[in-house]
């Protein structure tokens, strides 16, 4: 199961992915990564996937990191009389918290009636990714009066965006705490939260994970752009999420939003997915368009760790096709002179630290000597995040002795994590370093490794041992 390539794929499950033989199909074309996305589904669903992910680890003998996608506090309307109203221009909305009423072409409750109070006259509200727009007119605080701008037809539960807006609610609901809790004990690697607009929101989240996943905060508001160093700071990893990043910021803004997400992250050595409507044509169409494939080339240009599938895996009619041809996309981008010449570019300095002095060290010896790869051993993921912060042009072998970590940093640009034994002495990571880069297909004998870890083990961010080692 040696990918090809470094970048990373991310595949949402759904029902189109619902059946082990299709979730084995789309693993053995290409997804590293699994999204369970918990604004769609029921618990037992999600377990139901999540054990065929876990049984193909075991089949496969290669980890598989899982994302838990905790649906945030997304603004929806509630239902409609008939479904749906269409909305004219010109015409008084009213927004109101009767959610036990159900809504005409005059009124709607929605599902998050306490955004009320910061509904200021002349505030405006997007709905339906955009396609609809509402200007507040009157605030009677518990319920506002709007004038339609821009119409349409308005169906039950869309979302409903507020650009500029910083929201009086945590990033976490009701919902999104008892998917947690559940998620937690099933096992998961990651936890998306959706909606960060502030530090406080991933500081909240830290405390209740208390480290038993990663955290990946997921930016889909400019207001988070204020603050993004320190939430990039707080989090384990980020994701462009360019759905609503797109609705709430003008369009022309995101491509350079996305550029300077990815570069920040990438600069503090954390994993950066870029997401949303990479090959959105592919829902229904068994192949992309140009555009699409070249948005996907871009994020690998960009130097994203990963790139995510969202609805052409999880509902559409071509989800293997879907994960085929990212993964040909990614490959072609790789192989490209212009990837080569700017895949270090706007990482910055390594920090003045023993630990990133070795891990650059390592990268230049390995690069130097025509090393077959850098192997990391870590029991934390820190000193793999760092050797591939840096990008060298050798592939990264990541042992660790948890196959929590193993499964954590599959998302990671570069690695292909093994689980091993633990071990009390270095040289005993020698031994197993060689073979398990022969076993892996990364090396054969005669060639050299890099081999790099922090003594003693166990000790996060303590990247201290720099060794070459030729494999007999």
């Amino acid at each position: 199961m040696k990918r090809k390539r470094a970048a990373k794929i991310v595949s949402t499950l759904g029902p189109s992915t619902s059946s082990p033989e299709m979730i084995e199909k789309i693993f053995r074309a290409g997804a590293d990564v699994f999204r369970l996305n918990f604004s769609h589904g029921t618990h037992s669903e999600h377990k139901e996937r999540y054990d065929i992910i876990r049984k193909i680890e075991v089949d496969s003998k290669r980890p598989v990191g899982i994302i838990a996608d905790l649906q945030g506090p997304k603004i929806r309307v509630n239902k409609f009389i008939d479904g749906k109203i269409d909305l004219a221009r010109g015409n008084s909305f009213i927004l109101d918290d009767k959610k036990n009423a159900l809504g005409d072409d005059s009124r709607i409750s929605i599902s998050n009636p306490e955004i009320y109070s910061c509904l200021q006259i002349g505030v405006e509200l997007l709905l339906d990714d955009g396609k609809m727009k509402l200007v507040v007119e009157k605030n009677y605080g518990s319920s506002v009066q709007t004038k339609v701008l821009v119409g349409g037809q308005l169906s039950n539960h869309k979302g409903i965006n507020i650009p500029g807006a910083v929201l009086p609610m945590s990033s976490l609901t009701k919902k999104d705490l008892e998917d947690l809790d559940f998620a937690l004990d099933l096992g998961v690697d990651w936890i998306a939260l959706s909606f960060v607009q502030r530090p406080e929101d991933v500081r909240e989240a830290r405390e209740l994970i208390a480290g038993k996943a990663g955290i990946l905060a997921k930016l889909e508001k400019p207001l988070a752009i204020e603050h993004l160093d320190e939430i990039i700071e707080l989090s384990d990893a980020i994701m462009v999420a360019r759905g609503d990043l797109g609705v709430e910021a003008p369009p022309e803004d995101v491509p350079g939003l996305q550029k300077k997400i990815i570069r920040n992250a990438r600069r503090e050595g954390k994993p950066v997915i870029v997401a949303t409507q990479m090959l959105e044509s592919m829902i229904s169409s068994p192949t992309p368009t140009r555009a699409e494939a070249s948005d996907v080339a871009t994020a690998v240009f960009d130097g994203a760790d990963a790139v995510m599938l969202s609805a052409e895996t999880a509902a559409g009619s071509y989800p293997l096709e879907a994960v085929s041809i990212m993964d040909r996309i990614i490959q072609s981008a790789e192989q490209d002179e212009y990837y080569r010449s700017i895949r270090v570019k706007d990482i910055g300095k390594a920090r003045a630290t023993d630990a990133d002095a070795i891990t650059l060290a390592a990268k230049q010896v390995a690069e130097t000597l025509g090393a077959a790869a850098i192997v990391t051993f870590t029991s934390t993921g820190s000193t793999t995040f760092r050797a591939a912060r840096e990008r060298p042009v050798v592939p990264i072998l990541g042992l660790t002795p948890d196959i929590k970590t193993a499964r954590r940093i599959m998302l990671v640009w570069g690695v292909h994590p093994v689980e091993t034994s633990y071990f009390d002495e270095f040289d005993d990571v020698v031994k197993s370093a060689t073979k398990v880069a022969r076993k892996e297909g990364f090396a054969i004998t005669g060639q050299q490794l890099v081999i790099t870890a922090g003594v003693p083990f166990g000790t996060p961010g303590a990247t201290n041992i720099l060794r070459i080692v030729k494999v007999e």
